[in-house]
Order: C-alpha cells, then structure tokens, then sequence
C-alpha cells in the first residue's frame, strides 16, 4: 500500500512539473549577452505580435519595427516579453529595444 501511494505521489508530481506555466506565462528576459557591459541609451521602443485560439495571429514583433517605433537609428540591448493564458489560447510576444 505504501509503494503505491509513493507511485501515485510520483506521478501526480511529473505531471504537475510538465504542466507547469500553462494556465499562466508572464515572463521577461534579456537579448544580450553582456548585461554587465550593457548602456541602453536615450530612447526605448516597443512591438509587439499576438495570437488568439492557436488559429489568429497578428502584429510586428520584430527589432525594425520596436526601433521604426521608439525613433531609434542605433540598437543598444533588446529584451522579449512573452504573455500566454491556457496553452496558448491567447499570447503575445512584446519586443523593447533599447538605443539612441
């Protein structure tokens, strides 16, 4: 009777591990590798894509359009934002770039 409950708590565990984030995603992170040595600059710019249902999906999201959008000619650092509600259901992918 033990093995079996040390079994169930086993696999109830792997499968809250593999469920992890997919009710809710709000994460940010740096594109650059050298965050110590990093200047941002005087202007910041944002685009951003989305997607609906696993079927839709609009918007820029890339690095010409965030800098097309903050007015920058120099690139400095870049970070993504990445927001998903239910699996995916809904998403979207936010690019800040950083510059002068």
């Amino acid at each position: 009777m033990h093995a079996l409950r040390v079994f169930v708590a086993l696999v109830v565990a792997a499968g809250l591990l593999t469920l992890s984030g997919c009710a809710y995603v709000n994460v940010k992170a740096p594109l650059d590798v050298n965050l110590d040595q990093t200047q941002l600059g005087a202007k910041t710019g944002t685009a951003e894509a989305r997607s609906v249902l696993w079927l839709f999906a609009w918007g820029d999201a890339s690095y010409a359009a965030a800098a097309a959008n903050g007015g920058i000619a120099t690139l400095r650092h870049a970070d993504q934002e990445v927001f998903t509600v239910l699996f995916g259901l809904y998403t979207r992918w936010r690019v800040v770039v950083y510059g002068d």
